[in-house]
């Protein structure tokens, strides 16, 4: 291939794995990815184009040289990632592969960052589903750390008329830097959520709704507390109704995994919700938990919160 036609092909490439990533996000419950759709990718002019393959920096077969995509794998309670990647303020580190960095999967996102060549960037968030962000751009490179810079951008970028309106309005540092931060916190409260409905299988710890779509991953201690630790050990599965009654300390959990409603509300006349969604729950046990103990709702977790929850009453 001649270096001209190599760059066309390879924005071609990456164009329509763009479609693709497009069409079936939009067709896939909250946008989460099955691997096994991402291994099997889509056709270009008769090959076959994976997404992602077993190493985390990913460059199928038909790219010349610049990976297409980089992969974060999903979070096992109390084990560390194969290659720790972490978000800090307003990029995301990714880790080299290996310790060399002239491995040709590290040289590979180099060029990237040479050529400014958009990628996707994968999010796992349990064991075979994903999340996708794209384009996401090499912005540094660290040999000392072992790391690269990755940003992320608006998707409108890849667009000629679009990406003429926003270089307009912005300047594209400060856009992706904002842009970064928004996609990093909204990945960090999706991988919490996914890891919680996976041990909660899917269901209420209250009243057992299986709606997946009225279901959150709630905090025991908050977010901002000091030991406020994105584990599953530190979240709940609850339905909307019970994750607003027990932020709001209307319903508290004890660390033996007793409910107990405040006061006030058991005494209250109302209609058949508050009666049964809430009154009746009184001293009853969560109906649902963990299978592994080490999953399970934290004792020191639920005392702290029951503490709060009884100075509230």
């Amino acid at each position: 291939m001649t270096e001209r036609f190599e760059s066309e092909h390879d924005a071609e490439v990456r164009a329509a794995a763009f479609r693709f990533l497009g069409e079936l996000a939009a067709r896939s419950p909250g946008q989460v990815l099955d691997r096994g759709l991402l291994e099997r990718g889509f056709e270009f002019r008769e090959r076959r184009v994976p997404l992602m393959g077993p190493q985390g920096i990913f460059k199928p077969a038909v790219l010349p040289e610049v990976p297409l995509s980089i992969t974060t794998v999903p979070l096992r309670e109390g084990r560390p990632r194969p290659y720790e990647d972490r978000f800090e303020g307003d990029c995301l580190l990714y880790r080299y592969r290996g310790r060399e960095p002239q491995h040709p999967d590290n040289v590979g996102l180099r060029l990237a960052m040479e050529r400014r060549t958009p990628l996707v960037y994968f999010h796992g968030l349990v064991p075979g589903k994903y999340l996708a962000e794209w384009p996401v751009y090499i912005v540094g490179d660290d040999p000392s750390a072992l790391t690269f810079r990755v940003h992320m951008d608006d998707p409108r970028v890849l667009d000629l008329s679009a990406a003429a309106e926003l270089v307009a309005e912005n300047d594209a540092q400060t856009r992706r830097r904002y842009i970064t931060r928004a996609t990093l916190q909204r990945l960090h409260q999706s991988d919490f959520r996914a890891r919680v409905l996976r041990a909660y299988r899917e269901c209420c710890a209250v009243c057992r709704l299986r709606h997946e779509e009225l279901l959150d991953a709630a905090h025991i201690l908050p977010d901002g507390h000091p030991k406020g630790e994105p584990w599953v050990s530190n979240g709940l599965a609850l339905c909307k109704i019970h994750h607003a009654a027990f932020d709001a300390d209307l319903m508290g959990i004890r660390p033996d995994l007793v409910i107990e409603i405040r006061e006030d509300v058991l005494k209250e006349k109302d209609g058949p919700m508050l009666r049964h969604g809430l009154q009746e729950l009184h001293g009853r046990t969560l109906v649902q938990v963990p299978r592994s103990h080490d999953l399970r709702p934290r004792e020191e977790f639920l005392l702290e919160r029951y503490e709060a929850f009884r100075r509230a009453v």
